[in-house]
C-alpha cells in the first residue's frame, strides 16, 4: 500500500533514486541487502515497489523515515489490497475496476493499478456491505439487479470467455442458479449469432471460435442450436 503523501517507486526508478545505471542495480541487486527498506506493494505482488523516502534515507546511510500507521482516506491500494477491503477475491477487481466508481479513480504507479481508500470504501457502501461467503452481503438477495444482470454477464464473458458460475456469483453476488441461466443464454445467444455469421459451421465450431471450453459450453449447445433453428 502507498500511504497518503508517501511516493512509491519501482525498480528502474529506484536504481535512478539510488545513483545506479540500471545494469548496475540489476546486476547488484541492492534491494535485497540486509537493512534496505521493505516494499510497499503487497505480499506476492509481481510488480515490487518501494517508499522513494526511505529509499532515499538508505542511500545517504540516514535513519529510515517510519511510514505512518492508521488508515487514511488518501491511502492507495493495489489489486490485492482493495479486494481485501471489499472482502473479494483479487480476481473479483478485474471485473469490479471496469465500474465507473472505481474507474474514475485509479491511478497507475509504475504499471500497478492503485485505489484511494476512500474510493474503495465509496464503491463498497454503493454495492452494500461486503461481508457473506463468496462476497454476498448478508442477509441479501441477488446483488445486481436483474434487470442488468443480462449486460453483467456479457460484460464478464467479453472479459472472459471461459468464465465460470462460480467466478460470476462471486463477482456479481448473485445466487449460483441465476449466475448458470444468465451465462448459459448468454453463451447460446452468441453461437447462435456467430452459426449465423459463418454458415456452414455448427454450434461445436461456433463454441470453439468463442472460446468456450468443452465445461462450460455444454448448456449452452442444445439452447444454441434452438435459437439458430428458430426463423
Amino acid at each position: 500500500m502507498i500511504r497518503a503523501g508517501r511516493t512509491a517507486v519501482g525498480r528502474r526508478e529506484l536504481a535512478a533514486a539510488l545513483g545506479m545505471t540500471w545494469s548496475t542495480f540489476d546486476r547488484t541487486k541492492p534491494h535485497t541487502a540486509d537493512g534496505f527498506p521493505a516494499p510497499v506493494s503487497s505480499e506476492d505482488s509481481l510488480v515490487l515497489l518501494w517508499d522513494l523516502e526511505q529509499s532515499a534515507a538508505y542511500r545517504e546511510g540516514q535513519p529510515q523515515p517510519q511510514i505512518p500507521e492508521g488508515e487514511d482516506d488518501g491511502d492507495l491500494l493495489d489489486r490485492r489490497e482493495a479486494a481485501a477491503l471489499l472482502d473479494v477475491k483479487p480476481r473479483s477487481m478485474d471485473s469490479y475496476k471496469t465500474d465507473p466508481r472505481l474507474a474514475s479513480h485509479v491511478v497507475v504507479v509504475c504499471g500497478v493499478e492503485h485505489w484511494p481508500r476512500a474510493a474503495v470504501r465509496a464503491y463498497a457502501a454503493a454495492r452494500g456491505t461486503v461481508a457473506g461467503p463468496q462476497g454476498r452481503p448478508k442477509g441479501s438477495g441477488d446483488m445486481v439487479p436483474r434487470d442488468l444482470l443480462p449486460g453483467r454477464i456479457a460484460e464478464l464473458l467479453d472479459a472472459d470467455p471461459a468464465v465460470t458460475a462460480a467466478h460470476a456469483v462471486d463477482v456479481l453476488g448473485v445466487s449460483t442458479s441465476a449466475a448458470q441461466k444468465h451465462l448459459q443464454q448468454e453463451r447460446a445467444a452468441r453461437i447462435a449469432a456467430r452459426m449465423r455469421a459463418e454458415p456452414g459451421l455448427d454450434a461445436e465450431q461456433a463454441a470453439d471460435r468463442l472460446g468456450y471450453p468443452p465445461a462450460v459450453r455444454r448448456t449452452a449447445l442444445k439452447a444454441a442450436q434452438e435459437l439458430y433453428d428458430t426463423p
